[in-house]
């Protein structure tokens, strides 16, 4: 069982990437935001984040920058509608790179393979 972090600024997504994440055995706490995402790292160590790249009040890109110097051993997804950011050099210090789908079988593919690394 792993301890995961997940922001997004949609509930619904937060909602429902929990309940499936938690389905498969893991400890799930969720942010809206930055804020609340970077008080939760200074907290807590997480195995894994599944971070959203469009957040209301930052960019989700410059979020991963904090989160590589804060925790620069927790691996990170990238999980978001838009495929375009995939050839951003800064979405490259992801782990994977999803894009968002009402079918969660490539996330949680993700998630066990990264999990199954460390």
């Amino acid at each position: 069982m792993a301890h995961l972090l997940v922001i997004d600024d949609e509930g619904d997504i937060r909602h429902l990437y929990a309940a499936e994440l938690e389905d498969e055995g893991h400890t799930v706490v969720t942010c809206a935001n930055s804020k609340e995402a970077m008080e939760q790292l200074r907290e807590k160590a997480f195995d894994l984040v599944v971070l959203d790249i469009q957040l209301d009040q930052e960019n989700g890109l410059e979020l991963l920058q904090k989160i590589a110097r804060m925790r620069e051993s927790t691996p990170v997804i990238l999980c978001t509608a838009y495929s375009c950011y995939k050839d951003d050099f800064s979405s490259w210090l992801a782990e994977a790179y999803v894009v968002k789908s009402s079918n969660l079988d490539e996330l949680k593919r993700e998630v066990r393979r990264i999990l199954a690394k460390s």
